[in-house]
């Protein structure tokens, strides 16, 4: 006979699960709007700014897979510090007079190949996904979660180097950013000046 303690628990998880599928839905939705809000808005502060929104929904998302680490280093990394420099590049670039620059000329015939080309992959993904599975077999069962002291000795003493390569790239874009927009800032008034004499003379 089934006792009332395991048809209580029976419940419980199916209550949980559909929770779970409820939020899983929620989060990607609200990730998905806000991607194609990058995408669509036209003022690039309410591009980043939509970014963030969608970040914040990826990390929620891992928290709702069982990985609160990777949510933590999404919101730190990702949110924290790539969206700071993001947004202090837009800030002191003028990114509407850069977006109106046509860097390759006769562009649409090979960006509408190359998206024809990533959508029937993607189409192909996700028809033959069982077929993928069946392939590749069964993975290996994680036995033991590894703690967060193990991955932050492994990042900070194994891969030490690759981390701090990727801190100077991101300090030679930062310079980089500031370096034109300081150059951009003093052309314009010599500009200015000489267009005046000009038109004085």
């Amino acid at each position: 006979m089934i006792s009332l303690f395991e048809v209580g628990e029976t419940g419980v998880r199916n209550k949980r699960s559909k929770m779970e599928r409820e939020f899983f839905l929620l989060l990607s939705g609200v990730a998905t709007a806000s991607a194609l809000l990058v995408i669509v808005a036209r003022n690039p502060v309410h591009s980043a700014l939509a970014l963030v929104a969608c970040l914040v929904q990826i990390a929620a998302l891992y928290v709702l897979l069982g990985a609160p680490f990777l949510a933590v280093i999404q919101i730190f990394v990702y949110v924290g510090a790539v969206m700071v420099l993001f947004l202090f590049v837009i800030m002191m670039l003028d990114v509407r007079k850069e977006s109106q620059r046509r860097y390759l000329k006769h562009a649409l015939l090979p960006g509408v190949v190359v998206l024809v080309i990533l959508s029937g992959e993607l189409i192909v993904l996700l028809t033959q996904s069982t077929k993928l599975h069946a392939a590749m077999g069964p993975g290996q069962t994680i036995t033991t979660q590894p703690s967060v002291e193990e991955l932050s000795l492994l990042l900070f003493q194994d891969f030490l180097l690759p981390f701090e390569v990727a801190s100077v790239i991101l300090l030679v874009a930062l310079i980089g950013a500031v370096v034109l927009a300081r150059s951009e800032a003093d052309v314009t008034p010599a500009r200015s000046r000489k267009d005046h004499g000009e038109v004085r003379r």
